[in-house]
């Protein structure tokens, strides 16, 4: 059989399943169980199934997966991303735009412990967005900086989705934690020059209000309370590895302790706390690492009918620049954001588009930060965005889905500008790795 019509069959059955509303990890699985067994002889391709999802999760690879996902959750449940928001809002001045640029600075600091988009949009939504109608702000300037901030979680460490993406794909996970930090900070700058931008030409969409004044040596003192040990789980998580002294497991465990200890000795470590993050973590690591097991031997699939080293064939034969065949394939990711769940998107491209960049000559590392980019958009991508439902949530009642779209589109732009610069200037997203020691 012909690997385009193998491809066509497989692609084909996957879509009709999700589209019965399927978990995504059972549908692969399930591709994968009678692949196997017609490809691989029966009983046989079972049996060999098993071992690929025993050697596709019995590694410290992907220890940093539940333990991301564990300071997110103690992170979300002990109430310490409160803090974070009250702390940027001392600091403030009265700039254009003020509580939207309130929703990019603590996006940016809570990235840094939650490294979960969801719960990021959450809980800026909940806590800000009353604030914003409160004092007259627009739909546009609320919902949208909102939007944004809430996935930059994914794009600065931690990152369960980074970590997930160089377990799919076969790239250094602690490279890629270290290159997302710098594109990350570029796209809260951008964040909030759109929105003091927009602010200054259209003041009556963020109207300026009084605030009282907060002196220097108090926010001094929150700064140094409640900041400083933010920057002190970052170091645990990405210094270490950047200076070379462990592992993103170590660092996953070291970070992780840290969010612990900040959390009790800020006195929000309960046992419902710890209760309600552990049996999150569980849940969602369970699911995760279900995926990547029917990711590994979806690849297997992939590789042993031809389809991978045909379709890399077809990509590096085509009369046409390298950096556009990069182009189209973010292109593809992009449509796929509008309507497809993120995991799957990964699971479906990476696969195909990893070998392409490698025999394209391209840094996988590099690849990695735009792929992480995109996913970022994918959450906010119109129609079903899942951070867009999130928003939903925690939005004012007469808030539409039409309102929400309008909001997050500017923001996808900016994200657009952000991906462009990296393109025409990988250093961008290679300078600091290549700094690791």
């Amino acid at each position: 059989m012909e690997w385009p019509l193998v491809l066509l069959i497989v692609f084909g059955a996957l879509v009709i399943l999700m589209a019965t509303g399927m978990p995504v990890a059972f549908c692969f699985m399930l591709i994968n169980v009678v692949g196997v067994y017609i490809l691989f002889g029966g009983t046989a391709g079972l049996e060999q199934l098993i071992l690929s999802i025993y050697s596709s999760l019995a590694t410290f690879v992907l220890l940093p997966v539940p333990l991301f996902i564990l300071m997110g959750e103690i992170t979300f449940h002990s109430g310490l991303g409160t803090n974070i928001i009250d702390i940027v809002d001392k600091w403030l001045g009265r700039l254009p735009g003020r509580i939207s640029l309130l929703a990019v600075g603590s996006g940016s600091l809570l990235s840094a412990l939650t490294g979960a988009s969801i719960a990021s949009t959450s809980l800026l939504g909940s806590v800000l967005v009353p604030e914003m109608e409160k004092r007259d702000y627009k739909k546009a300037m609320s919902l949208g900086p909102i939007l944004g901030s809430g996935g930059l979680a994914i794009m600065i460490p931690p990152s369960s989705l980074a970590v997930l993406l160089g377990a799919i794909g076969e790239i250094s996970v602690g490279k890629i934690l270290v290159s997302i930090v710098v594109p990350g900070l570029v796209m809260a700058a951008l964040y909030a020059t759109y929105i003091v931008s927009r602010c200054w030409l259209q003041p009556s969409i963020a109207p300026a209000y009084e605030t009282p004044p907060v002196p220097l040596s108090e926010k001094i003192i929150a700064t140094v309370k409640y900041v400083l040990p933010i920057g002190f789980i970052f170091f645990l998580v990405v210094g270490v590895i950047f200076i070379g002294v462990a592992t993103p497991s170590e660092a996953a465990a070291t970070g992780t302790l840290g969010v612990f200890i900040i959390a009790f000795l800020y006195r929000r470590l309960n046992w419902e706390a710890v209760e309600k993050s552990i049996a999150s973590t569980l849940r969602i690591s369970g699911m995760i690492l279900l995926i990547i097991a029917g990711a590994k031997a979806f690849s297997q699939i992939l590789s042993f009918t031809g389809a991978s080293r045909g379709l890399v064939e077809l990509a590096t034969s085509l009369p046409v620049a390298p950096v556009l065949i990069v182009i189209i394939m973010q292109v593809i990711i992009l449509f796929l954001g509008g309507f497809m769940e993120v995991v799957a998107i990964m699971m479906i491209t990476l696969p195909v588009f990893v070998p392409t960049i490698v025999v394209l000559g391209f840094d996988p590392v590099w690849f990695a930060v735009l792929i992480l980019l995109n996913i970022e958009m994918a959450m906010t991508t119109p129609p079903f965005g899942i951070n867009l439902f999130v928003m939903k949530g925690v939005a004012p009642r007469d808030t539409t889905m039409g309102d929400i779209y309008r909001a997050a589109l500017p923001f996808l732009g900016c994200d657009l500008v952000a991906m462009a610069l990296i393109i025409a200037f990988p250093a961008v997203a290679l300078w600091l790795p290549g700094l690791m020691g």
